[in-house]
């Protein structure tokens, strides 16, 4: 038997090549990734792809909404202030209101003969200016009431009135740092105290009244003494006196008023003030006079110097009548039917004076029923004319007096005017109650109608 060759036994280089190949191409096979696997890899990059697209886009358009959500409220905000700016307190230009001179009567809010704000205000000191009177106006929403321990103390005041007191009070602080600008109108300052006190005198507790009287007191330091703007500070200022129980001051700031009203000079040592047998020309200023008469009568009659207040009341109604007035009133221009509507709603408050002192006084019944009569019905005309009802309607039974309807408006000929629509709406509510409240003494008090 022949030995077997080492040639034989040990496999060839081709052979062994060829034995290799499998080895090696398993594992080039092993390192490619299968079909399954590359579509998993494929899908994880494209989902993560449209994450981050989605992501983008939703940042991108969330900019943009808040962009033009922040645009459209701020467009809002500056329209709102731009429409009370240039309408709600723009100055009333009719030639007729102002013949007789409810421009002087309307309320200020520094802008001057156009009305608006002042410019030299500057930007943040208008803005709240304007919200003050938005607040005391529109209201601030559904908050009625609010208790924050502020001017009213730990009283509760209307929150409308609140704000605006308070943006007024951080107005006229702004204002204050520029009073040496040569800019700012030099009525500027006193209209922002005239107007912070009027709202403090709607708040009505003691600290508020004390805060409007110390802002008049400053407007009265600031005006020469004389003028019509002199004699009415000088009828708040009485009023305020009268109400923080300072009845001695309250006497010397209307009897001021009447001197300033009628140009007069009053007598030293006179039991009352001296009153003129004429009325001044001025319809402003025949106004305040009326108005310091209606406090003065009331002050004489509620302190117990009935028969003071018995003579100033006749010679108030004296000086009352001698002011000419339209003899048909309906067909009087809108300013000079309010101006007689004002003056004869006030002779009718006087006239409710004169018939309770008259009772005191044990005069005869009759005269008492003739002065409450006439008052209610004076204040009857007066509450149907600004409404345009007819003054005797069908339903009002026996008695033409009678209160008038509680839901009717002022007419639109008062409520489109700027100058006219508040003196119009106070003069309304003020001629329901004299006559409501002259019908209750009618029939409780003197026992006349029955």
């Amino acid at each position: 038997m022949l030995p077997r060759s080492r040639s034989l036994l040990r496999p060839s280089r081709t052979a062994r090549s060829s034995l290799a190949l499998p080895r090696r191409y398993y594992q080039s096979q092993e390192s490619r990734p299968t079909p399954q696997g590359q579509f998993i890899q494929d899908q994880f990059v494209t989902s993560a792809g449209v994450a981050i697209n989605l992501f983008t886009r939703f940042v991108k358009f969330s900019l943009l909404g808040g962009l033009g959500l922040g645009f459209t409220a701020w467009t809002i905000f500056e329209g709102t202030h731009l429409w009370v700016e240039s309408v709600e307190l723009a100055s009333d230009q009719d030639d007729e209101t102002r013949r007789w001179e409810w421009h002087q009567d309307a309320e200020r809010w520094t802008g001057g003969e156009h009305g608006g704000t002042d410019p030299a205000l500057g930007f943040r000191a208008r803005h709240l200016l304007r919200g003050s009177w938005m607040a005391e106006n529109w209201g601030i929403g559904s908050t009625t009431f609010s208790d924050n321990g502020g001017i009213g103390g730990r009283n509760a005041v209307e929150a409308r009135l609140d704000f605006a007191q308070n943006y007024l009070d951080t107005t006229i602080k702004i204002a204050e740092t520029r009073i040496t600008s040569a800019k700012l109108r030099p009525q500027t300052i006193n209209e922002l105290f005239l107007r912070h006190g009027a709202i403090l005198e709607r708040i009505g507790t003691k600290e508020a009244l004390f805060e409007a009287r110390s802002k008049y007191e400053r407007i009265w330091a600031g005006l020469p003494g004389k003028g019509p703007d002199a004699a009415r500070i000088a009828v708040k200022l009485g009023d305020l006196n009268f109400r923080l129980g300072d009845s001695n001051d309250a006497l010397a700031w209307w009897t001021r008023s009447l001197s300033l009203s009628q140009g007069t000079q009053q007598t030293e040592g006179a039991v009352i003030p001296t009153i003129s047998q004429s009325a001044p020309s001025s319809p402003s200023a025949q106004r305040t006079l009326t108005t310091a008469l209606v406090s003065l009568s009331a002050y004489y009659s509620t302190s117990g110097q009935l028969q003071q207040a018995r003579q100033l009341q006749e010679t108030a109604l004296e000086v009352l009548r001698s002011i000419p007035s339209s003899p048909n009133i309906s067909s009087a221009s809108p300013p000079q039917m309010l101006h007689s509507l004002y003056l004869l709603h006030r002779s009718s408050l006087i006239s409710i004076h004169l018939a309770e002192v008259l009772y005191a006084l044990r005069s005869p019944q009759k005269s008492s029923f003739d002065y409450l009569t006439r008052a209610a019905e004076s204040s009857e005309r007066v509450a149907l004319a600004l409404t345009g009802l007819p003054f005797n309607p069908p339903h009002a039974e026996g008695s033409g007096v009678h209160t008038p309807a509680p839901d009717a408006t002022i007419l639109p000929l008062f409520a489109k005017s700027h100058a006219m629509q508040k003196p119009a709406t106070g003069l309304l509510r003020d001629a329901r109650r004299t006559a409501a409240g002259g019908v209750e003494l009618d029939g409780n008090s003197l026992r006349a109608r029955r």
